[in-house]
């Protein structure tokens, strides 16, 4: 009892940590949404709280992807915006007066918090309470996850961590016990996360590869079929509930392993069947038949998915699922996929940064999941491997790694501990008493290593209690006697050998597992409170005059909300227009959502064009204003001249006169005096280094490291109406068509009028 309850208040102070250490973005800063998508998802979330479920499921939102529209309750994943919806339907209905953005603000750390007492649930299932509470601990601060579930960060993976971490430990849990319950349990676990994150297809092709995994090695049982049977039949039915998801459930070819592991889980579960009912003779003619017919239906099958997959341009698969799968195919077709920043590959700090020493510690936790290898444990080491695979296509999905590099590491430190702590015990006893007696060639001493045998004291001491009445018994006794002897003497030999080290190796190394966690601790502190913290719509610096704050990004957004109407048409690339919508409330044309390729491709024709042309396509598009985002003048990397070179590759996908080689010098990108006239009459040239020189004198871009090629010009077609305090968003206005309707008047003027 008392167990329980330490490890009830352990895993209490685990929650309690998880959110707190996620909280530094609001204590440095103030309580403010992150990043770009969260703005969507708290707009969605406001539409949603006001005006209820029905009407969010029918939302056509008119002020985006202009003039085309989006409907939103058939393009979203609601399971992060209804979850906070219910969170605030609650709290109001107990009379707490929390806004809809407080609740959007802190829904990430205590998902957090959720997501570590899952990751409890899991390992325990696999490794035991130790390895478990080690697991939960490590998962509270790893700052991979800690990058998306600050406070602030209101994007689907808020909540979609914890929905996975949860469907695998109840898929395990299923495994272990052949509950339909707990089946049952994980069908609707599954569901949750499909309305939560496009990354349910992560959960739908590891468990079949388990599955698959258990029938090769000869681990099939009536368990396994209970495990994943249920998830398939239920979690497609519910899957194809979502509306975002609908049929693709059944015909993407995300899905399709599913399906043909649960004919495979069948034919194996009919073989097994029919084994147990047939003699051996009688199992074979049979198992001839039922192969026959297996691979005639596998044939079949493999031909229908063959059929469906070759009648689809990208093979039944999404332009996302085909970059993990071959990760040069984004940047070779799709340039939108690969010009997102999070879908790089990563580079080997970032592993150190938002994994740090779980990296070396992962390997010891392969090591004890294969001692002894069940069920649970393997599930454990696959789901390792494809996460590592797949961390190592795109950033983003590192998150996906965390937790298993959590529960690896846990049972790693926890196994650690466990042969470390015994053998303290083991060698502390043998000081201050006899102690149990040592087997193998162990040194009296303890100055070598040696095992000892995992019988108790107890059983020595029945035994020696048990020998004088031996000697008493009959002949016959005495043989029956000495076979049971015989049989309980090899008993040992099959029994677990524990290992106990030198008390001095005991003593160091768990001083240094104790800084080497102590080191993991500044670390994630660290990276919480000064890498992760700082919200993207209002930066930091430090300099010697102290700290600097630029909030150009609100102040933009604000005056567009205070000096436009409010059917004004806003042109911005698309990284900015989630923000624009939710923070200016005008109409854009393009934004995050990315849907559209076409109109994306627009947008960027526009910024590589000349003035002239890109005003007719900006005037096409009914757009009033056009927005830049500029770091030259403070150093801020992420500004649209860097990104300049993706809206060329994108409108040059669709508009074959835009040609990335003509805005390069000899391979080189410039915007210096060496760059190329393309480039330096374009119009996103324009639109940012206008007026630059006067700021300095010279035009020098502090974050290209050069003075700008063209300094003194003019626009004829667009005029500026505001910039910000530190020139990082500017905005322009465009300029009325010049007057066919002057040259009319010119003439109606040189008519006298007659008289009368």
């Amino acid at each position: 009892a008392f167990g329980g309850v330490l490890c009830a208040f352990t895993l209490i102070l685990i929650g309690v940590l998880a959110f707190s250490i996620r909280l530094f973005s609001v204590i440095k800063y103030e309580s403010v949404i992150h990043e770009f998508d969260p703005y969507f998802n708290f707009r969605v979330t406001q539409f949603l709280s006001k005006n209820g479920i029905y009407e969010f499921w029918n939302w056509f939102d008119d002020r985006t992807w202009y003039p085309l529209g989006r409907v939103i309750g058939g393009t979203v994943y609601p399971g992060l915006t209804l979850t906070a919806g219910s969170i605030w339907w609650f709290v109001n209905a107990l009379n707490i007066p929390l806004s809809v953005e407080t609740v959007c603000v802190f829904t990430a750390p205590i998902f957090s918090a959720i997501a570590s007492w899952a990751t409890y649930l899991l390992t325990k299932e696999a490794k035991g309470t130790g390895a478990g509470l080690m697991a939960a601990a490590i998962l509270a601060m790893v700052p991979s996850y800690i990058s998306r579930s600050v406070a602030g960060s209101y994007d689907n993976e808020a909540v979609a961590i914890f929905a996975l971490v949860f469907t695998f430990y109840l898929y395990v849990k299923t495994l272990n016990t052949g509950s339909l319950f707990y089946a049952t349990l994980n069908a609707l676990s599954y569901f949750y996360m499909v309305c939560s994150w496009g990354g349910y297809t992560f959960i739908i092709n590891l468990i079949p590869m388990h599955v698959l995994l258990c029938i090769v090695t000869g681990r099939y049982s009536s368990r396994l079929y209970i495990a994943y049977a249920p998830l398939v039949i239920l979690g497609t039915l519910l899957a194809a509930l979502v509306p975002v998801v609908g049929f693709n459930a059944v015909l993407t070819s995300e899905h399709f392993a599913s399906f043909l592991v649960f004919i495979i889980l069948h034919v194996v579960a009919f073989v097994y069947y029919i084994k147990g009912l047939l003699t051996p003779r009688l199992f074979k003619m049979a198992m001839t038949l039922v192969i026959t017919v297996g691979l005639a239906v596998c044939f079949a099958v493999v031909a229908i998915l063959v059929a469906l997959v070759a009648s689809s341009p990208t093979k039944g698969w999404s332009g996302r699922s085909l970059s993990l799968l071959d990760p040069t195919y984004a940047s070779k077709y799709i340039p939108i996929i690969a010009s997102v920043s999070e879908h790089q590959p990563p580079t080997w700090p970032s592993y150190f940064m938002d994994i740090n020493v779980l990296a070396f510690l992962v390997p010891a936790g392969i090591i004890s999941c294969f001692l002894p290898l069940s069920d649970a444990s393997s599930f454990m080491v696959l789901y390792l491997v494809t996460a590592v695979y797949f961390s190592g296509v795109m950033v983003r999905l590192m998150l996906v790694l965390a937790p298993a590099a959590c529960i690896l590491s846990g049972i790693a430190l926890s196994s650690a501990f466990d042969v470390l702590t015994r053998s303290m015990k083991f060698q502390l006893s043998k000081l201050f008493d006899d102690g149990p007696a040592i087997s193998g060639n162990g040194s009296p001493n303890g100055s070598s290593a040696s095992t000892v045998n995992t019988s108790s004291s107890k059983n020595e001491k029945t035994e020696k209690s048990e020998a004088a009445p031996k000697e008493k018994q009959s002949k016959k006794n005495r043989r029956k006697d000495k076979e049971v002897t015989e049989s309980v003497s090899v008993k040992p030999k099959k029994e677990k050998r524990l290992s106990v080290l030198p008390l001095e190796a005991s003593i160091v190394s768990t001083l240094l597992l104790i800084a080497l966690g102590g080191f993991y601790v500044v670390h994630c502190v660290w990276a919480a409170a000064e890498a992760y913290s700082a919200p993207s719509i209002v930066l930091t610096s430090r300099s010697r005059e102290g700290l600097h704050v630029f909030d150009d990004f609100r102040e933009a957004y604000a005056w567009l909300s205070h000096n436009t109407d409010v059917d004004d048409k806003v042109a911005s690339w698309w990284d900015y227009g989630y923000q624009t919508t939710a923070m200016a409330n005008r109409t854009v044309i393009v934004d995050n959502n990315t849907w559209n390729n076409t109109h994306i491709a627009t947008v960027g024709t526009a910024m590589s064009s000349p003035e002239k042309a890109a005003w007719e396509i900006f005037d096409s598009l009914d757009v009033k204003y056009v927005l830049v985002v500029f770091g030259g003048l403070v150093g801020y990397p992420s500004d649209d001249i860097n990104k300049f070179l993706w809206m060329v590759r994108i409108g040059g996908g669709e508009f074959p006169h835009i040609k990335e080689p003509d805005y390069l010098r000899d391979g080189q990108y410039r915007v210096d005096a060496q760059a190329t006239p393309t480039m330096l009459n374009c119009l996103m040239y324009k639109l940012c280094y206008y007026r630059f020189v006067e700021t300095d004198g010279k035009g020098f871009d502090r974050v290209r490291g050069y003075e700008i090629g063209k300094k003194h010009f003019k626009l004829t077609h667009f005029e500026e109406v505001f910039t910000t305090h530190h020139w990082m968003v500017r905005i322009y206005k465009l300029k009325p068509q010049k007057n066919r309707i002057r040259g009319k008047l010119k003439k109606l003027k040189s008519v006298s009028l007659p008289a009368y």
